[in-house]
């Protein structure tokens, strides 16, 4: 059987003394964690492992001797440390000597008590311990869909790499601190760390203190029961700047949080997929489905850097709209914008009015409609110029609130487009009811002339007799109802042209919304400048080889890819999402039921 041996390049160079490391038993390889010089007394080396094990939970042993002499191996030398051995009682016992400047070392393994006197193969893999410890290895997407032998492979990584990741403590002792026990391992020539990190971290906590009341204030008000009459609660149960702003509350109550990380898998990623549910805390937000997950080192990052970024563009926005007065320039463009659409569509109800495209409507229903809908454009022209002497003033405001991000201001602009174009969805709702109502009654008519019912209660068509009277009735409204349907059809079709227009323009500014919530940043920046921090598997180099001699392999590490980082380290958003197929979208535009085709999760449908 081989036996696989990682040892740190770290180590390479350490002087003589004892490895101390864990022994995998399932995978028959042994991960080197560390080198204890000489001298040292067994029994502290002993009790220090044992407080390390207590603390990790990692059951680290001393697992051989190294040896590391500039000239050649002395015959001394390697009696006392094959006696280590009978010491430390370890099997097998790996003996690794390195001579000189050499780079093609010596292993072997010594076995008392086997029954087979062979010496077992080894394999030297050589990893970057630093790189192995800050990162994470995570398993397959598809572990579901992934062969056996993958996942094997990838619990047996996992084992290495957690290792590493739990024996944090081990290396706090460096080879220059004082005590009686000396290690050679990544940081033994001093901690890692950053003065400005440091000061940072401790000034987060009053900050983070400060900002959790601000928001248990804010989460107070918006639980107010004056908020929550109609319509004021309808009303802003439908504004998605309001969505935006809640979607933002929840962000900075995760980042003010101080739940730290329990261990380094926590750290990196979230432990489960983020799950739909509905606040049950009734509040202003309260249409807000939020995702339980640990809130980890990881997300806070992502989401911290999301909302770091949406306010710089905020900001961004905010100066350039300040800037040359483009906010009077845009509010004297308004005015005349919504009069040239008002002028647009009374052109199009008066061609809809006359012949459409050599059509014959009726002439009764066709005058009645676009005389109705006529009206409801002079009304809505009446009031834009009523509103023309604060339009100047709605904008300078609206321009200031960029600077709670640029969602939020993208979000005032999908509501100031769903107040402006609020005729084209009257009308649309209009046409939509009335072609509707033709609808179900032309079916009803005909089930009518087959002998058939629909039964309310067992939602089904059963048989019917009718008689004489109720036939020719029917008959008459049927006859009715078809030829007056081409008109409201046409009517209909083309409102429901231009509510999809509006709906298409307000889902993409949604979709850019969502795709800046979601979007992990920090993640995304880590990939890019410290790829091995996100790993999705490791590869195998072979080194220059010797007869006689182990085999030696270097361990590199795989990063994710892009793909993969945004797709298991993306944020879940309030935001719109497609209700239905398209199958289901082409029936409802058939038979005039109203579509929504975008809208907030947990929100009921109407």
């Amino acid at each position: 059987m081989v036996l696989k041996v990682f040892f740190p390049s770290c180590c390479s160079s350490a002087e003589s003394g004892v490895l101390i490391g864990r022994w995998i038993s399932e995978q028959n390889s042994a991960v080197i964690l560390a080198v204890v010089h000489f001298p040292f007394i067994p029994v502290q080396v002993k009790q220090y492992l044992r407080d390390v094990q207590r603390v990790t939970t990692v059951s680290v042993s001393v697992l051989g001797a190294w040896s590391n002499s500039k000239q050649e191996k002395e015959e001394s030398l390697s009696e006392f440390l094959e006696d280590l051995g009978t010491i430390f009682a370890h099997e097998p016992w790996i003996q690794i000597s390195k001579e000189g400047d050499s780079k093609f070392w010596n292993c072997s393994t010594l076995q008392k008590h086997s029954n087979n006197p062979e010496e077992e193969k080894v394999i030297l893999v050589y990893y970057d311990q630093r790189k192995v410890m800050l990162s994470h290895l995570h398993p397959p997407l598809a572990t579901a869909a992934s062969p056996d032998h993958e996942a094997d492979d990838a619990s047996k990584l996992s084992a290495i790499f957690d290792t590493v990741a739990k024996s944090k403590v081990l290396f706090l002792t460096g080879r220059y601190d004082e005590g009686p026990i000396k290690l050679t391992h990544w940081q033994s020539d001093g901690i890692e760390a950053s003065i400005i990190v440091e000061l940072m971290k401790q000034a987060s906590v009053p900050a983070c203190m400060l900002l959790a009341f601000l928001l248990s204030l804010v989460s107070g008000v918006c639980r107010s029961r004056v908020l929550k009459f109609w319509p004021l609660s309808f009303l802003w149960s439908k504004l998605s700047t309001c969505e935006q702003l809640g979607h933002r509350l929840q962000h900075l109550q995760l980042i003010s949080s101080n739940k730290k990380a329990q261990n380094q898998t926590q750290f990196m990623r979230r432990s489960s997929p983020p799950l739909k549910v509905k606040n049950s805390t009734p509040c202003l937000f309260s249409n807000l489905s939020w995702c339980p997950w640990d809130i980890t080192a990881a997300m806070k990052a992502n989401i911290f850097v999301s909302l770091l970024i949406d306010v710089a563009l905020g900001i961004l926005l905010m100066s350039w709209l300040y800037r040359k007065n483009r906010i009077g320039h845009l509010a004297d463009t308004l005015i005349p914008v919504a009069d040239h659409v008002a002028e647009e569509l009374q052109d199009l109800l008066q061609w809809l009015m006359g012949a459409p495209a050599g059509l014959k409507m009726n002439r009764a229903l066709d005058q009645v409609l676009g005389r109705f809908f006529l009206y409801h454009i002079h009304l809505w022209i009446s009031y834009i110029h009523l509103m023309s002497p604060f339009i100047e003033m709605i904008l300078w405001y609206v321009g200031l609130s960029a600077c709670l991000g640029l969602t939020v201001a993208l979000c005032i602009l999908s509501d100031i487009i769903a107040l402006l174009t609020f005729h084209i969805y009257c009308f649309y709702v209009y046409g939509a009811r009335l072609y509707c109502l033709k609808i179900y009654g032309l079916s009803s008519l005909w089930r009518l002339f087959r002998g058939k019912k629909w039964n309310v209660l067992r939602q089904r068509v059963d048989s019917c007799s009718y008689d004489l009277d109720q036939l020719f009735i029917g008959t008459l409204l049927f006859t009715i109802l078809l030829f007056l349907l081409p008109t409201t059809a046409l009517y209909y079709l083309v409102f429901t042209l231009l509510r999809l227009l509006v709906v298409v323009v307000q889902g993409l500014i949604h979709l850019l919304v969502d795709l800046i919530d979601s979007l992990p940043l920090y993640s995304i920046i880590l990939r890019l400048c410290r790829s091995y921090r996100l790993a999705a598997g490791v590869k195998f180099r072979v080194l220059e080889q010797q007869d006689g001699k182990p085999l030696r392999l270097l361990m590199q590490i795989n990063p994710l890819s892009y793909g993969s980082v945004v797709q298991t380290y993306r944020l879940p958003t309030y935001s719109c999402y497609p209700k239905d197929s398209w199958t289901s979208l082409c029936k409802k535009l058939f038979l005039g039921e109203l579509i929504y085709p975008w809208k907030h999760k947990g929100e009921n449908q109407d």
